[in-house]
């Protein structure tokens, strides 16, 4: 395999230096293809299910105690709630590469495969990573057939005129979910869990981002993708971060152009929902992105026109600052950033004193210092 070096006019202008991270195991378990859907628990199933056809969804299963979300293209669901208790996340579901790889899987880890619900087919390995969040690696579940998209629109640039004697009228609709494109989960184990992904799920890291001034004690951010060969890919399919509390941060969902994000977003705030931050450009990923608040809280965007990327690219590094999440748009919100004042700020404050007490977890004093150095960019 021949990997690109140099990253100047590519994703980063900066590479690894001698010692650091390679971003990839050597020889993985597995190699899974992509992420299969997220599960969730919420006490009330309506006013998730309103929130999701706002958002873009369409339900493909529902019953007294569960809720299936899907987006336009053929697959498995995008989203999984059952009724629970509480609203929290439950884990990711990752789709292995081929059916063989789950036996091996589980040998590996000393687990079973065993059969998924009646309304899922298919087979499944259950694990958990090392921060303790429960993660299924899936194979030969239903599929579900395509439902007619959103068409993108066709759009003149400069002299390059396509549209004649025809306006630009979108309408202002859901903007319709094609797919699940990612998850970004914190973790006081960061080191631990990205070598668990990479080495178990043979998953490879697209950019790191390390605390200003720190570099030297190691990334605390990855934004990891599937290793696919020379198919193209996301550049992320799953993002880990460091942080005082294990906890899901955000999942992203696919449209078909910004017209469809931005009168999509329309329709949420009409509907009377949260915008938690956008619409913008990303830089890691390039994304162009709209955040959320859905009926319960948890922060779902929106993107288009991200970055995809082969194995060949090694990673690039950054400091993470909370002016570089974006090459365009509004400054980061302090609730995007979770510095807004209420439940889940209060939340995040109580866990760094209580991380800073214990000795099994990453996240000392001089990555809190870090942290509010982010917060502060």
């Amino acid at each position: 395999m021949s990997t690109h070096h140099t990253h100047n006019g590519l994703h980063s202008e900066q590479g690894a230096l001698t010692g650091e991270h390679p971003g990839r195991s050597t020889n993985p378990v597995i190699k899974v293809r992509d992420l299969a859907w997220l599960e969730f628990e919420k006490p009330e199933l309506e006013g998730a299910e309103a929130f999701a056809h706002a958002f873009g969804f369409a339900t493909s299963y529902k019953d007294v105690d569960e809720l299936h979300l899907r987006g336009t293209r053929a697959g498995s669901p995008a989203v999984i709630i059952r009724k629970g208790a509480r609203s929290r996340f439950t884990g990711p579901a990752f789709l292995a590469a081929d059916d063989r790889d789950l036996p091996r899987l589980a040998d590996h880890l000393g687990a079973t495969v065993s059969a998924l619900p009646e309304n899922l087919g298919g087979l499944t390995v259950d694990t958990r990573e090392p921060s303790g969040a429960r993660v299924r690696v899936v194979s030969g579940c239903r599929q579900l057939t395509a439902l007619p998209g959103q068409a993108p629109l066709i759009h003149n640039f400069g002299s390059n005129i396509v549209r004649k004697n025809r306006t630009q009228r979108p309408p202002r609709e859901p903007a319709k979910v094609e797919r699940l494109g990612h998850v970004v989960l914190q973790t006081t184990r960061y080191r631990e869990t990205l070598d668990w992904y990479l080495e178990n799920l043979g998953l490879i890291v697209s950019d790191f981002l390390y605390y200003d001034g720190q570099r030297a004690k190691g990334p605390t951010m990855s934004f990891i993708r599937c290793d696919r060969g020379s198919e193209l890919t996301d550049h992320h399919t799953l993002a880990v971060t460091l942080g005082p509390r294990n906890r899901y941060v955000h999942s992203a969902y696919q449209v078909a152009d910004l017209d469809s994000l931005a009168t999509g977003g329309e329709f949420l705030k009409e509907a009377g929902y949260q915008r938690s931050w956008g619409i913008g450009r990303h830089i890691q990923g390039s994304q162009i992105f709209d955040y959320w608040r859905d009926d319960n809280g948890f922060l779902v965007e929106h993107f288009t026109d991200g970055d995809m990327f082969d194995n060949s690219l090694e990673p690039g590094w950054a400091p993470m600052t909370a002016s570089g999440l974006a090459q365009w748009g509004p400054p980061a919100s302090a609730d995007f950033l979770g510095i807004r004042p209420g439940r889940e700020s209060l939340a995040e404050l109580r866990s760094m004193f209580s991380a800073l007490r214990k000795s099994d977890n990453e996240f000392d004093m001089a990555r809190l210092r870090g942290l509010l150095k982010v917060a502060n960019s």
